[in-house]
């Protein structure tokens, strides 16, 4: 793969994850998204640098589940948002 495609395929993935959260958003689950994005606003951050940070948690969590093959760990998935901005390590 070249690094122009590498990119391209970074960027369709963080615009899906960005979008993922979107619709958590808009369906009001799970609702520590709205939570997060509630506080996360309240002590300065953009709009898009919330939701780039909470893709960031649904990609971890979603490389988490495929690599134990297991379900989505929901409740595991809501603790690590309203940890934000710290992401766990």
């Amino acid at each position: 793969m070249n690094d122009a495609t590498s990119d391209d395929d970074e960027t369709f993935a963080e615009e899906t994850l960005i979008q993922a959260i979107e619709n958590q958003l808009e369906a009001g689950e799970p609702a520590a998204t709205q939570a997060t994005l509630n506080k996360l606003t309240l002590v300065g951050y953009e709009r898009d640098e919330i939701l780039r940070l909470m893709a960031l948690v649904l990609a971890r969590e979603i490389r988490q589940m495929l690599a134990e093959d297991r379900a989505f760990d929901i409740d595991g998935y809501e603790t690590q948002l309203r940890n934000l901005p710290d992401l766990a390590e």
